[in-house]
């Protein structure tokens, strides 16, 4: 059985534990509404591009010379798995069901005979993943240093991704990111960048109220501009949504692991005060026992 000195400083260093938790809680909650607000502001702009491109895609459909980020390389063999995860940790199983689910994905495409290239954009993703798929990771994008996450963090990983469909290394692009939804569920997505799969594009280009629209220049010029600021768009709005759902699930690990550490300070306290009990019981056994002798 512990001392009582070694229980007394057992409930010490809980409570520190307990207040720095708790802290963590705090900033957590402060920074989610900020996160939280970016989240939700992004997310009319990404849908009505998703609707503009499909929209457009509709017009140049069966033409010759469209975009290869809409009609792809004509190939399925090269895949390239771009995974945003946090920077840090404890914040529950925020970065582990991402890597779940891109394990998921990693071992179909291997079932089905195909070549995995894993760009990842924070290093828990890479932290994750290298034990089992080291030898697939060609880089790690971090953003230690970057406070708040702006359209131009998500630029740089946009032209990387661009950069690399020109040259050829791959076919077929997907993010994975987590979706924010509430405090207690973020939903681990995948999405489909390159080439853009339209049946997943939010709206189906039908919110036009049955006008006919003219571009000028054509669908196919405007796309060619169009589709490489997408590919930007959407990872940035997978990264505001990533610090929302990171934010989110590190205030509830916090908030749980404030109440655990509560519950052991209460167990504590009930061993440290019968252990003290039972000390003082025994001392005055032996000063009776003592008492009676003489």
């Amino acid at each position: 059985m512990a001392s009582l000195k070694e229980l007394k400083n057992r409930i010490a260093s809980v409570r520190s534990t307990q207040k720095i938790t708790k802290a963590m809680q705090m900033v957590a909650a402060a920074k989610l509404r900020r996160a939280q607000d970016a989240a939700v502001a992004s997310r009319p702009y990404t849908e009505r591009m998703g609707r503009v491109i499909n929209n457009l895609a509709r017009g140049v459909a069966g033409r010759e010379g469209v975009s290869p980020l809409l009609g792809g390389t004509g190939r399925d063999q090269v895949h390239l798995l771009v995974v945003a995860t946090a920077e840090r940790g404890l914040c529950g199983g925020f970065n582990s069901s991402i890597a779940r689910l891109t394990r998921e994905h990693i071992e179909r495409l291997k079932r089905e005979g195909k070549t995995v290239k894993i760009l990842c954009v924070g290093r828990k993703g890479r932290d994750a993943l290298k034990r089992l798929y080291g030898n697939l990771i060609i880089d790690t994008i971090e953003h230690n240093n970057v406070r708040n996450i702006g359209f131009a963090n998500a630029a740089a990983v946009g032209d990387r991704v661009l950069a690399m469909y020109e040259a050829g290394e791959f076919d077929v692009c997907t993010l994975f990111f987590s979706r924010f939804r509430s405090v207690i569920l973020q939903i681990p997505t995948a999405a489909q960048l390159i080439p853009i799969d339209l049946s997943t594009v939010a709206g189906d280009g039908a919110d036009t109220g049955g006008a006919a629209y003219e571009y000028e220049p054509d669908e196919a010029e405007i796309l060619a501009d169009l589709l490489p600021r997408n590919v930007s768009v959407q990872i940035f709005g997978a990264l505001l949504e990533n610090a929302a759902s990171e934010q989110g699930a590190r205030m509830s690990a916090m908030d749980n692991a404030t109440r655990n550490a509560g519950d052991m300070i209460q167990k504590l306290n009930l061993t440290y005060n019968r252990t003290r009990q039972a000390s003082i019981t025994k001392e005055l056994i032996e000063i009776i026992s003592g008492a009676e002798a003489l």
